[in-house]
């Protein structure tokens, strides 16, 4: 039994790359046709047919214009017209949530390779059950792409949950899942997704795939070496603002320190007398204490200060080493993000000349299908095969 690894995350969301209304650099513009769309409806209708009824139920109850929902539901939590990219309200709510589920990698079941097809028609089965099995995530968008290194699918929907409070039909994610029976709480979405896992997990053993578990999603799956880069210099700006604190408190300590050695001057006030032995001077008792203590103060202190000041200097040191750290990333991301932005314009200006091409290409047969009408019309199909028979004669005989 072949053994494929399962891959199921969340995705990025972005319905218009989704529905090949752009093409990104990884898109195979010839295999696109070979997508297989199971939903596509307009979001905006998507939040009408869903909350529009439960709308007018909550502004109904209503006695104060302020309280009401002026306009659409998506407008008001989401403070904009209807779009095809994820929206985040104040309260977290998303607009939508997009999985991207998988099975294999581009080495065991890309594109040209014996299990293609197989890990495809496993995706189309999981699809068709998905909003049977799951009646609170309307799905309003659903794409599988085969035009890409390997068969994988985009699943958008909007989680409907049902309130005793407020408007009766909301976006609820948590209420959804809990209407689902996976329970409360943080874990009650990595509990819904191990039973969808479990569901694709038995497709794939039906047709003779042994899944391997699923590897942690990275969220979204575009350009992780942009997001690497990124996490470094988080990373980076920490370890800086870590060192410059550090430097600080050392500096304070060594300030409190010079403050303790200048006590010292109070040996200055200490009164002596010489005796009669020696030119020897003569401190009391209590003075001689205070005296002794003050120098074993002071040395102490300059050692102290010495160890400060070389760990102050570290500091320093390291503190510049990663503000040069940091400005390297800085560049590199600058750099990469250039790049990016490059391999996207002339991958449209690729496009552009590929959908001229085919536009040429589609007039040319528009052109013979309607002198091939004109040609039956008037009886002259047997000169148009002569014509035809002559021109491939010639041309072998060029050859």
């Amino acid at each position: 039994m072949k053994e494929k690894r399962i891959s199921f995350g969340q995705g990025k969301g972005s319905i218009a790359h989704n529905n090949r209304e752009f093409v990104a650099d990884n898109v195979d513009i010839f295999r696109t046709p070979d997508n297989i769309t199971f939903v596509c409806q307009p979001i905006g209708e998507a939040y009408d047919q869903l909350f529009a009824e439960s709308t007018e139920r909550y502004n109904a109850r209503q006695k104060r214009n302020d309280r009401m929902i002026h306009g659409s539901y998506y407008e008001q939590l989401f403070g904009v017209k209807p779009c095809n990219t994820v929206r985040t309200a104040a309260d977290k709510r998303k607009s939508f949530y997009e999985d991207v589920v998988q099975i294999g990698k581009m080495e065991d079941s890309g594109y040209g390779t014996e299990d293609f097809q197989l890990v495809a028609d496993c995706l189309k089965e999981y699809m068709k059950g998905f909003q049977e099995r799951n009646p609170n995530f309307y799905v309003f968008n659903a794409v599988l792409h085969m035009d890409e290194a390997t068969p994988h699918l985009h699943i958008d929907y909007i989680p409907v949950g049902h309130y005793n409070r407020g408007q009766d039909t909301q976006n609820g994610i948590a209420q959804a899942l809990k209407e689902m029976g996976y329970g409360t709480g943080k874990q009650a979405i990595a509990r819904w997704r191990a039973a969808e896992v479990e569901v694709l997990n038995k497709i794939c053993l039906e047709h003779g795939i042994k899944p391997l578990a699923p590897e942690k999603a990275r969220g979204t799956v575009e350009i992780p070496e942009y997001k690497e880069q990124r996490r470094q210099a988080d990373e980076l700006v920490e370890q800086n603002a870590q060192a410059d604190a550090e430097l600080a408190e050392k500096k304070a300590t060594i300030k409190a320190v010079e403050k303790k050695t200048a006590k010292l001057t109070e040996i200055d006030s200490i009164e002596t007398g010489k005796t009669m032995f020696g030119g020897k001077v003569t401190v009391s008792k209590e003075d001689w204490e205070n005296v002794t203590t003050l120098a074993k103060k002071e040395v102490a202190s300059q050692k102290q200060t010495k160890k400060l000041r070389k760990e102050r200097d570290e500091a320093v040191q390291e503190r510049d080493k990663l503000k040069k750290q940091l400005s390297a990333v800085y560049s590199e991301l600058s750099a990469y993000k250039k790049a990016e932005e490059e391999k996207r314009y002339f991958s449209r200006e690729k496009l552009k000349a590929v959908s001229k091409q085919i536009s040429r290409e589609d007039q040319l047969k528009r052109s013979l299908q309607k002198a091939l009408v004109v040609i039956e019309r008037y009886g002259l199909r047997e000169e148009y095969n002569n014509i035809k028979l002559n021109t491939a004669q010639r041309k072998n005989v060029l050859e």
